[in-house]
């Protein structure tokens, strides 16, 4: 019993912070045109530049 004194919150933690990253990741647009990312992997209209 005396081991959930500290998983509890550890767990909770560890939830708060996926759910802030989560929310910081809706705020900085990285989901902004799933449509577009979804069709140009479909229709191969890729830039063929090397990544730097």
């Amino acid at each position: 019993m005396d081991v959930l004194v500290v998983l509890i919150p550890v767990s909770l933690l560890l939830g708060g912070l996926g759910l802030a990253a989560f929310f910081w990741t809706l705020r900085s647009s990285q989901y902004s045109d799933p449509e577009g990312d979804s069709r140009r992997i479909l229709t191969g209209e890729h830039d063929d530049r090397p990544a730097r």
